[in-house]
């Protein structure tokens, strides 16, 4: 069931942020392990030549980390 309190609009850019965090850093593995997946490779320009995985992992932390900001957020307010 949804809910009728109005979201804000910083809770919506970091929803969206931790959508492209996580997304991003999860198919930039995918991409280092298997070599075949390209989605969102826009991400690739965002980790340095020779840290990739640890740039990936970063970005999927940092991501979860921006989604629970932005759920903090919504429910404070």
């Amino acid at each position: 069931m949804a809910s009728n309190t109005p979201k804000s609009p910083l809770a919506a850019l970091t929803g969206l942020l931790c959508f492209v965090l996580v997304t991003g850093g999860g198919f930039g593995l995918l991409h280092e392990w298997l070599g075949w997946i390209h989605f969102m490779g826009f991400v690739r320009f965002l980790a340095p030549d020779g840290y990739e995985i640890y740039s990936y992992v970063a970005m999927i932390a940092l991501g979860l980390v921006v989604g629970a900001a932005g759920d903090s957020i919504t429910r404070r307010g």
